[in-house]
Protein backbone atom coordinates (compact mmCIF):
# COMPACT_ATOMS: atom_id res chain seq x y z
CA UNK A 1 0.00 0.00 0.00
CA UNK A 2 2.71 2.46 1.00
CA UNK A 3 4.41 1.81 -2.31
CA UNK A 4 1.22 2.71 -4.24
CA UNK A 5 1.93 6.34 -5.02
CA UNK A 6 -1.35 6.81 -6.90
CA UNK A 7 -3.38 5.62 -3.91
CA UNK A 8 -1.39 7.77 -1.51
CA UNK A 9 -1.88 10.80 -3.75
CA UNK A 10 -5.64 10.16 -3.80
CA UNK A 11 -5.79 9.89 -0.03
CA UNK A 12 -3.84 13.11 0.33
CA UNK A 13 -6.20 14.91 -2.04
CA UNK A 14 -9.20 13.66 -0.09
CA UNK A 15 -7.68 14.86 3.18
CA UNK A 16 -6.91 18.23 1.63
CA UNK A 17 -10.48 18.56 0.31
CA UNK A 18 -11.88 17.62 3.71
CA UNK A 19 -9.69 20.25 5.35
CA UNK A 20 -10.82 22.92 2.89
CA UNK A 21 -14.48 22.05 3.43
CA UNK A 22 -13.99 22.12 7.19
CA UNK A 23 -12.42 25.56 6.97
CA UNK A 24 -15.27 26.82 4.76
CA UNK A 25 -17.93 25.51 7.15
CA UNK A 26 -16.11 26.97 10.13
CA UNK A 27 -15.75 30.29 8.34
CA UNK A 28 -19.46 30.40 7.49
CA UNK A 29 -20.37 29.58 11.07
CA UNK A 30 -18.06 32.33 12.28
CA UNK A 31 -19.66 34.85 9.92
CA UNK A 32 -23.12 33.88 11.19
CA UNK A 33 -22.11 33.99 14.87
CA UNK A 34 -20.34 37.32 14.65
CA UNK A 35 -23.23 39.01 12.80
CA UNK A 36 -21.21 40.02 9.80
CA UNK A 37 -23.01 40.93 6.55
CA UNK A 38 -25.62 43.24 8.10
CA UNK A 39 -28.77 44.24 6.23
CA UNK A 40 -27.95 47.68 4.83
CA UNK A 41 -31.02 48.31 2.69
CA UNK A 42 -34.72 47.44 2.98
CA UNK A 43 -36.38 48.21 -0.35
CA UNK A 44 -40.18 48.44 -0.56
CA UNK A 45 -40.98 47.71 -4.18
CA UNK A 46 -44.70 48.56 -4.08
CA UNK A 47 -46.49 51.87 -4.58
CA UNK A 48 -48.60 52.34 -1.46
CA UNK A 49 -51.61 54.52 -0.71
CA UNK A 50 -52.50 53.89 2.92
CA UNK A 51 -49.30 52.50 4.47
CA UNK A 52 -46.92 55.31 5.36
CA UNK A 53 -43.14 55.38 5.08
CA UNK A 54 -42.97 56.03 8.83
CA UNK A 55 -44.85 52.81 9.57
CA UNK A 56 -42.58 50.80 7.29
CA UNK A 57 -39.46 52.40 8.75
CA UNK A 58 -40.61 51.61 12.29
CA UNK A 59 -41.08 47.93 11.46
CA UNK A 60 -37.70 47.76 9.70
CA UNK A 61 -35.91 49.37 12.65
CA UNK A 62 -37.63 47.46 15.46
CA UNK A 63 -38.67 44.10 14.07
CA UNK A 64 -35.84 42.98 11.77
CA UNK A 65 -33.48 40.74 13.75
CA UNK A 66 -30.24 39.18 12.58
CA UNK A 67 -27.91 39.66 9.67
CA UNK A 68 -28.48 39.27 5.96
CA UNK A 69 -27.85 35.52 6.34
CA UNK A 70 -29.69 34.91 9.60
CA UNK A 71 -32.79 37.12 9.31
CA UNK A 72 -35.96 35.02 9.39
CA UNK A 73 -37.95 35.89 6.27
CA UNK A 74 -41.18 34.44 7.64
CA UNK A 75 -40.94 36.53 10.83
CA UNK A 76 -40.12 39.60 8.75
CA UNK A 77 -43.18 39.04 6.56
CA UNK A 78 -45.43 38.63 9.62
CA UNK A 79 -44.04 41.82 11.18
CA UNK A 80 -45.00 43.91 8.15
CA UNK A 81 -48.39 42.19 7.85
CA UNK A 82 -49.34 43.49 11.31
CA UNK A 83 -49.72 46.98 9.87
CA UNK A 84 -53.44 47.89 9.53
CA UNK A 85 -53.62 48.37 5.75
CA UNK A 86 -51.23 45.56 4.79
CA UNK A 87 -52.90 42.44 3.41
CA UNK A 88 -49.97 40.40 2.18
CA UNK A 89 -46.16 40.69 2.10
CA UNK A 90 -43.45 38.85 0.18
CA UNK A 91 -39.81 39.11 1.34
CA UNK A 92 -36.63 37.95 -0.40
CA UNK A 93 -32.88 38.47 -0.02
CA UNK A 94 -30.94 40.37 -2.66
CA UNK A 95 -27.21 39.70 -2.36
CA UNK A 96 -25.19 40.94 -0.59
CA UNK A 97 -27.02 43.18 1.92
CA UNK A 98 -30.51 44.06 0.69
CA UNK A 99 -34.04 42.88 1.49
CA UNK A 100 -36.68 43.23 -1.22
CA UNK A 101 -40.21 43.58 0.12
CA UNK A 102 -43.45 43.53 -1.90
CA UNK A 103 -46.49 44.86 -0.04
CA UNK A 104 -50.11 44.30 -1.10
CA UNK A 105 -52.53 46.73 0.51
CA UNK A 106 -56.15 46.05 1.37
CA UNK A 107 -58.62 47.62 -1.06
CA UNK A 108 -61.53 48.80 1.07
CA UNK A 109 -64.83 47.83 -0.58
CA UNK A 110 -67.36 48.07 2.26
CA UNK A 111 -67.76 48.78 5.96
CA UNK A 112 -68.55 45.90 8.26
CA UNK A 113 -71.25 46.16 10.93
CA UNK A 114 -70.11 48.35 13.84
CA UNK A 115 -66.38 48.28 13.11
CA UNK A 116 -63.85 47.26 10.53
CA UNK A 117 -63.79 47.09 6.76
CA UNK A 118 -64.15 44.43 4.07
CA UNK A 119 -61.59 44.27 1.28
CA UNK A 120 -62.06 43.29 -2.35
CA UNK A 121 -61.47 39.62 -1.44
CA UNK A 122 -64.30 39.63 1.09
CA UNK A 123 -61.87 39.64 4.04
CA UNK A 124 -62.42 41.64 7.22
CA UNK A 125 -59.69 43.98 8.39
CA UNK A 126 -59.43 46.77 10.95
CA UNK A 127 -58.30 50.17 9.70
CA UNK A 128 -59.44 53.80 9.63
CA UNK A 129 -61.05 55.06 6.43
CA UNK A 130 -62.77 58.41 5.95
CA UNK A 131 -64.50 57.96 2.59
CA UNK A 132 -68.11 56.72 2.23
CA UNK A 133 -68.58 53.00 1.62
CA UNK A 134 -71.59 50.66 1.55
CA UNK A 135 -72.38 49.00 4.88
CA UNK A 136 -72.61 45.23 5.35
CA UNK A 137 -74.22 43.71 8.46
CA UNK A 138 -74.28 39.98 8.97
CA UNK A 139 -73.08 37.01 11.02
CA UNK A 140 -69.37 36.72 11.63
CA UNK A 141 -67.71 34.82 8.81
CA UNK A 142 -70.24 35.90 6.17
CA UNK A 143 -68.13 38.79 4.86
CA UNK A 144 -67.22 37.17 1.52
CA UNK A 145 -70.78 35.97 0.90
CA UNK A 146 -72.23 39.38 1.64
CA UNK A 147 -69.73 41.20 -0.54
CA UNK A 148 -70.57 38.88 -3.43
CA UNK A 149 -74.29 39.54 -2.86
CA UNK A 150 -73.71 43.29 -2.72
CA UNK A 151 -71.83 43.26 -6.04
CA UNK A 152 -74.57 41.13 -7.63
CA UNK A 153 -77.32 43.48 -6.38
CA UNK A 154 -75.36 46.49 -7.59
CA UNK A 155 -75.07 44.99 -11.06
CA UNK A 156 -78.85 44.53 -11.23
CA UNK A 157 -79.88 47.85 -9.68
CA UNK A 158 -77.40 50.32 -11.16
CA UNK A 159 -78.91 50.20 -14.68
CA UNK A 160 -82.30 51.34 -13.28
CA UNK A 161 -80.82 54.31 -11.41
CA UNK A 162 -80.43 53.09 -7.83
CA UNK A 163 -77.63 51.52 -5.81
CA UNK A 164 -77.50 49.33 -2.71
CA UNK A 165 -76.25 51.42 0.20
CA UNK A 166 -76.67 48.95 3.06
CA UNK A 167 -77.01 45.18 3.06
CA UNK A 168 -78.12 43.13 6.07
CA UNK A 169 -78.23 39.35 6.58
CA UNK A 170 -80.02 38.12 9.70
CA UNK A 171 -79.14 35.06 11.76
CA UNK A 172 -82.09 33.33 10.05
CA UNK A 173 -80.50 34.23 6.68
CA UNK A 174 -83.09 36.80 5.66
CA UNK A 175 -81.78 39.55 3.37
CA UNK A 176 -82.62 43.23 3.53
CA UNK A 177 -81.28 45.98 1.24
CA UNK A 178 -81.35 49.73 1.82
CA UNK A 179 -80.95 51.75 -1.38
CA UNK A 180 -79.14 55.05 -1.79
CA UNK A 181 -82.51 56.80 -2.11
CA UNK A 182 -83.62 55.49 1.30
CA UNK A 183 -85.96 52.73 0.07
CA UNK A 184 -85.75 49.50 2.08
CA UNK A 185 -86.15 46.21 0.20
CA UNK A 186 -87.25 43.15 2.16
CA UNK A 187 -86.01 40.11 0.23
CA UNK A 188 -86.49 37.31 2.73
CA UNK A 189 -84.66 33.98 2.59
CA UNK A 190 -85.59 32.46 -0.77
CA UNK A 191 -85.36 33.36 -4.45
CA UNK A 192 -83.19 36.38 -3.68
CA UNK A 193 -81.96 36.81 -7.23
CA UNK A 194 -85.46 36.51 -8.66
CA UNK A 195 -86.85 39.06 -6.20
CA UNK A 196 -84.15 41.69 -6.76
CA UNK A 197 -84.65 41.38 -10.52
CA UNK A 198 -88.41 41.71 -10.06
CA UNK A 199 -87.91 44.91 -8.12
CA UNK A 200 -85.50 46.34 -10.73
CA UNK A 201 -88.01 45.74 -13.51
CA UNK A 202 -90.87 47.26 -11.53
CA UNK A 203 -88.78 50.23 -10.45
CA UNK A 204 -87.86 51.04 -14.02
CA UNK A 205 -91.35 50.60 -15.42
CA UNK A 206 -93.65 51.72 -12.59
CA UNK A 207 -92.42 52.52 -9.11
CA UNK A 208 -89.97 55.30 -9.96
CA UNK A 209 -92.75 57.13 -11.84
CA UNK A 210 -95.20 57.27 -8.96
CA UNK A 211 -95.95 60.74 -7.51
CA UNK A 212 -95.50 59.44 -3.94
CA UNK A 213 -92.46 58.79 -1.79
CA UNK A 214 -91.69 55.10 -1.34
CA UNK A 215 -89.83 54.00 1.77
CA UNK A 216 -90.37 50.22 1.89
CA UNK A 217 -90.94 47.39 -0.58
CA UNK A 218 -91.72 43.88 0.66
CA UNK A 219 -90.75 41.38 -2.04
CA UNK A 220 -91.46 38.21 -0.06
CA UNK A 221 -94.63 37.43 -2.01
CA UNK A 222 -94.69 34.62 -4.59
CA UNK A 223 -95.94 36.73 -7.50
CA UNK A 224 -95.70 40.35 -6.43
CA UNK A 225 -94.73 42.78 -3.69
CA UNK A 226 -96.15 45.28 -1.21
CA UNK A 227 -95.20 48.95 -1.29
CA UNK A 228 -95.36 51.41 1.59
CA UNK A 229 -95.85 55.07 0.63
CA UNK A 230 -96.25 57.32 3.70
CA UNK A 231 -97.67 60.23 1.69
CA UNK A 232 -100.35 58.23 -0.09
CA UNK A 233 -103.94 58.56 1.13
CA UNK A 234 -106.38 55.96 -0.26
CA UNK A 235 -109.23 57.47 -2.22
CA UNK A 236 -107.55 60.84 -2.61
CA UNK A 237 -105.21 62.33 -5.15
CA UNK A 238 -103.63 60.41 -7.98
CA UNK A 239 -104.39 56.68 -8.15
CA UNK A 240 -101.54 54.22 -7.74
CA UNK A 241 -101.32 52.02 -10.85
CA UNK A 242 -99.09 49.25 -9.44
CA UNK A 243 -99.66 45.78 -10.85
CA UNK A 244 -98.22 42.68 -9.23
CA UNK A 245 -94.98 41.75 -10.95
CA UNK A 246 -94.83 38.31 -12.47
Amino acid sequence: MWDNHRLLRGIANLLLLASVLTLLVAGAQWVVRTGMMPIRTVHIRSKLTHVSQEQLRYVAEHELKGSFLTVNLSDTREAFEKLPWVRKVAVRRNWPDRLEIDVEEHQATARWAENGLVNSYGEWFDAAFGQPLPLLKGPKGSEAEMLAAYLAFKQVLQPVGVLPNELALSARRAWQVTLDNGVILELGRQDIGLRINRFATSWREQLSRLPYRIDYVDLRYPNGFAVRMPDYKPGKGVPVPVRPAA
